[in-house]
């Protein structure tokens, strides 16, 4: 169970430095931003607690605030991320078996598993970060454009970053 909490410990501080020195400094088209960040929440374990997985979030998303100077904008998506992350497990489809540290990862989960699931939590994050930024339904299918392309921008950097930690014999 340590082993755990020390990978989820180096994890989060990894993708916290990546998302603050780096990806945000990425913008392409002005509005096409990698929100890694979020893998952190993706892959806590499944039989994470309900009230510990908002905490982690709410954390993740504020220390993404702080360095950021978003105002709560990716607190506020943050914890929704992990609001949903049942739901949205649920949704995806059964699970196979697994103990209690299994983290759904690409390795364990499989390809096909991985990317519906992955596609549907960063789609949701990105959709309330988005709104939550403009807070307008004005321009609404600027806002969807933007949603969608940042969704599959960020994805990439998922998948790449799943890959890169997981030896390819490895993924189902």
């Amino acid at each position: 169970m340590s082993k755990i909490i020390v990978i989820n410990f180096a994890r989060f501080f990894l993708l916290l430095l990546l998302q603050v020195l780096v990806l945000n400094k990425i913008s392409f088209f002005g509005f096409l931003n990698p929100y890694v960040y979020i893998l952190f929440i993706l892959l806590l374990p499944f039989e994470t607690p309900g009230w510990l997985l908002l905490t982690l979030s709410l954390i993740m998303g504020l220390s993404v605030d702080l360095f950021s100077g978003s105002m709560g904008l990716h607190a506020a998506a943050a914890v929704f991320t992990g609001f949903v992350k049942p739901a949205v497990v649920k949704l995806v489809g059964e699970k196979p078996e697994y103990d209690i540290t299994t983290q759904p990862t690409l390795r364990e989960m499989g390809f096909k598993w991985f990317i519906a699931y992955a596609a549907t939590m960063t789609f949701l994050h990105h959709l309330v970060l988005n709104f939550i930024d403009v807070f307008s339904f004005h321009e609404i299918w600027q806002t969807l454009l933007r949603v969608i392309l940042s969704s599959v921008f960020t994805l990439l950097f998922i998948l790449v970053i799943q890959y890169i930690f997981t030896p390819r014999k490895e993924i189902r």
